[in-house]
């Protein structure tokens, strides 16, 4: 098992949350993957729109520009 930065058990919630019976350990480990780099480029562009403000602040409007 991987340490990531989210928690295996809020993986679980999440499955759950959208119907899941059950949950297996390589579930969560999958799905902590994928969000922590779908997470990842997200935080990525937020960090370059804040620059190009010339912020060193990441704003939710950053966050919302990088979803687009």
């Amino acid at each position: 098992m991987s340490k990531g930065l989210l928690p295996e058990a809020a993986m679980e919630r999440v499955l759950k949350k959208a119907g899941s019976k059950r949950v297996s350990s390589d579930a969560k480990q999958t799905l902590r993957e994928a969000l922590e780099e779908k997470a990842m480029i997200i935080c990525d562009k937020a960090i370059k729109f804040a620059q190009h403000s010339g912020r060193k602040t990441i704003k939710a409007e950053d966050i919302k520009l990088a979803l687009k």
